[in-house]
């Protein structure tokens, strides 16, 4: 019998992340990202909780014995925004992605739930958001899924 098991992610894993990340752009928006500024950004989001916590779901299979074989099988990254009207933390959910070999097995399900037990359990979290794409019906079904609710804003972008 095999499992899902949740982890939070350490240096080691960042190569994998950021690869998943380049893949999640194109795939999502058809961008084309800088390995080495994605490898980057992952490592100072891994390295410095306050900018950012990865999450990895693992598949954990019983090999021969009591032995056995952990692949990693999607990921998510948190972020935090304060606020003012509410004197406390969103948790931003970000950089979701599960490799297609592991999609519609409850991999972002088992990711979400443990990041939701996480807030709940967390002193000052007043919920969680992310954001997605306006023509991702099959994402939006999921969240709903999951009991999250159209928020009813736009995001508007200055790059720099």
């Amino acid at each position: 019998m095999s499992t899902l098991r949740i982890r939070d992610a350490t240096a080691a894993d960042a190569p994998l992340l950021a690869q998943w990340a380049a893949a999640m752009a194109w795939e999502t928006e058809h961008k084309r990202l800088d390995p080495d500024t994605v490898l980057a950004g992952v490592q100072a989001g891994i390295a410095d909780p306050g900018k950012a916590r990865y999450l990895i779901a693992m598949h954990d299979a019983p090999l021969a014995g009591d032995e056995l074989v952990s692949v990693p099988v999607g990921t998510l990254m948190l972020t935090r925004e304060w606020s003012d009207w509410r004197n406390g933390e969103w948790w931003w959910i970000q950089s979701v992605y599960v490799p297609e070999a592991h999609r519609r097995q409850g991999v972002f399900a088992a990711l979400y739930r443990e990041v939701e037990a996480r807030a709940r359990a967390t002193a000052g979290v007043v919920g969680l958001r992310l954001y997605v794409e306006r023509d991702n019906e099959n994402a939006q079904r999921r969240y709903r899924a999951l009991g999250m609710d159209d928020a009813g804003y736009r995001m508007f972008e200055a790059g720099f």
